[in-house]
C-alpha cells in the first residue's frame, strides 16, 4: 500500500493539531481507550467538545500553551492508502523545525485562518514548500464557521495567496484549496452542506487523490550504495552485490550504466529484493544490484543510468535555511552532507537573505541569522555528484 507524506504549517492557533485530530477521529484511527481519555481531559478544560488537539500536542509545554513545539509523525490510513503527517510548528522560532519536518514530503499542508487570511509566516511557510520543492500543496482555510461559511472571504484568501504563488510556485507544483472547519468536521473527509458554492472535494479525498509515485520515477536514475555484499561462504564467493535504495528513476536488468565517481561502465546483471529476483526496481525500492563486471565499488558511490550523470563538483550554490543560533559568515568552515557521502566546505559567500514579510531580496546581507533564508555560495573538498534540486530533489 502507498504511503503519502504530509507536512503541516500554519500560524499559531489556526488549528494544525485539531485538524489533524479530526481526521484521525473521522478514519477512526484512534482506540476506544484514547477517546474514552480524550473525553475525560474535554471536559476537564470545561468544553462540551471533544478538543481533538489533545491527540497531537504530546508536549507538557504544547498543551500548557496550546501551540506545536516539537515535529510529531502521526499516522493513519484509509482503505487506498497509508498517512504520515509530520505536524510542523508554525511559529518563527522554530522555522527550522518546520524546514526538516517538510523535507520527505511529497504533500505540504498549509492552514489559513479565515478571520485573520494571509500572514507573513503564510509567506515563510509557502517559502519553504518551494524551496523543498514539495510538488503537492494544499491550502486549508480553516475556521470557516467562524466566518458564517463566507465565500467572499474564502475567495479573497485564495486571490492573495494567488500573488505570493505567481511569484514563488515553480513549474509542475500543485497548488489547491479547500474550506474546511476542522472544529466540526466540515469538508474534512465528506463535503460539506455548510458550504454548498464550493465545488471541490473534501480534503481526505484530495489526499487520496494525489499521485506521487509517477513524479518520482520520472526523474534520473540514481542509485547510492549503502553496502556491498560478499559473503563468506563457498556456495557464494563469487557473489559481489551492492545495496541501497533507489533514490529516483528506475533501474532494469540490462540496463547500461555508469558507476561514479570513477566513471567505469558496465550492465546490469541481476537485481534482487530480499533474494527475490526482479526485472525491475524503482524509487524507494531497497535492492541489491549485481553488475556484469567486477568493479570497484564502495559504499558512498553511484550508480546512474549511462549517458544519464549528474554534475560534479566542488563549487555550489545552494538556497539555504540556517538552523543555528550561530551565524552563518563568509570562511565559515563546516560539513556537507549530500546522501550518504560528507565532505568538508567553506562558505565563500553569503548572496542574499530573503524578507519573508514581503518575499523581497536582500542583496546587501553578508550573513545568515538563525531562521534565516537565503543564498550561499560553498567550495567543497571533494566534488559531489548532484543533481539540480529543481529538477531531481531526491538528489539535490
Amino acid at each position: 500500500m502507498d504511503i503519502l507524506r504530509i507536512s503541516t504549517a500554519g500560524s499559531v492557533d489556526d488549528g494544525k493539531s485539531t485538524l489533524i485530530g479530526r481526521l484521525l477521529y473521522e478514519t477512526k484511527s484512534i482506540t476506544k481507550d484514547k477517546i474514552e481519555a480524550l473525553e475525560i481531559a474535554s471536559k476537564r478544560k470545561g468544553l462540551d467538545f471533544l478538543d481533538l488537539s489533545l491527540l497531537t500536542d504530546g508536549l507538557i509545554a504544547e498543551r500548557e500553551q496550546g501551540i506545536t513545539i516539537d515535529v510529531a509523525n502521526i499516522y493513519f490510513s484509509t482503505p487506498t492508502r497509508k498517512y504520515i503527517i509530520a505536524d510542523t510548528p508554525g511559529h518563527f522560532e522554530y522555522t527550522r523545525n518546520m524546514v526538516t519536518g517538510s523535507s520527505n514530503s511529497q504533500v505540504a499542508m498549509i492552514l489559513i485562518d479565515a478571520r485573520k487570511g494571509v500572514l507573513e509566516q503564510t509567506h515563510r511557510h509557502f517559502y519553504i514548500a518551494s524551496l523543498l520543492r514539495i510538488p503537492n500543496v494544499v491550502v486549508c482555510v480553516n475556521k470557516m464557521d467562524l466566518v458564517g461559511y463566507d465565500k467572499a472571504t474564502f475567495d479573497n484568501i485564495v486571490t492573495n495567496f494567488g500573488e505570493i504563488a505567481n511569484q514563488l510556485k515553480f513549474e509542475g507544483q500543485n497548488v489547491s484549496f479547500i474550506p474546511i472547519s476542522s472544529l466540526y468536521g466540515q469538508n474534512i473527509t465528506a463535503k460539506s452542506d455548510k458550504m454548498g458554492w464550493y465545488k471541490g472535494n473534501a480534503l481526505l479525498e484530495v489526499l487520496n487523490g494525489i499521485d506521487f509515485k509517477s513524479i518520482i520515477e520520472k526523474k534520473p536514475s540514481r542509485f547510492p550504495v549503502q553496502y556491498v555484499i560478499r559473503p563468506k561462504t563457498e556456495e557464494y564467493h563469487d557473489f559481489r552485490g551492492y545495496a541501497g535504495k533507489i533514490a529516483s528513476g528506475e533501474f532494469n536488468v540490462g540496463d547500461k550504466v555508469t558507476v561514479l565517481p570513477s566513471g567505469t561502465n558496465s550492465v546490469i546483471s541481476t537485481i534482487e529484493k530480499f533474494e527475490k529476483p526482479m526485472q525491475k526496481a524503482i524509487a524507494g525500492e531497497s535492492v541489491v544490484i549485481q553488475l556484469a563486471d567486477n568493479v570497484d565499488i564502495s559504499r558512498g558511490d553511484m550508480i546512474v543510468l549511462a549517458n544519464n550523470e549528474p554534475a560534479q563538483s566542488k563549487d555550489i550554490t545552494a538556497q539555504v535555511c540556517w538552523m543555528d543560533s550561530n551565524a552563518l559568515n563568509t570562511g565559515k568552515m563546516l560539513t556537507i552532507q549530500h546522501g550518504i557521502n560528507d565532505a568538508k566546505a567553506k562558505v565563500i559567500s553569503v548572496s542574499n537573505v530573503v524578507n519573508m514579510e514581503n518575499l523581497a531580496i536582500d542583496k546587501e546581507a553578508n550573513c545568515l541569522k538563525l531562521n534565516g533564508i537565503g543564498q550561499v555560495s560553498l567550495k567543497v573538498s571533494r566534488p559531489l555528484f548532484t543533481d539540480k534540486f529543481n529538477e531531481n530533489r531526491a538528489n539535490g
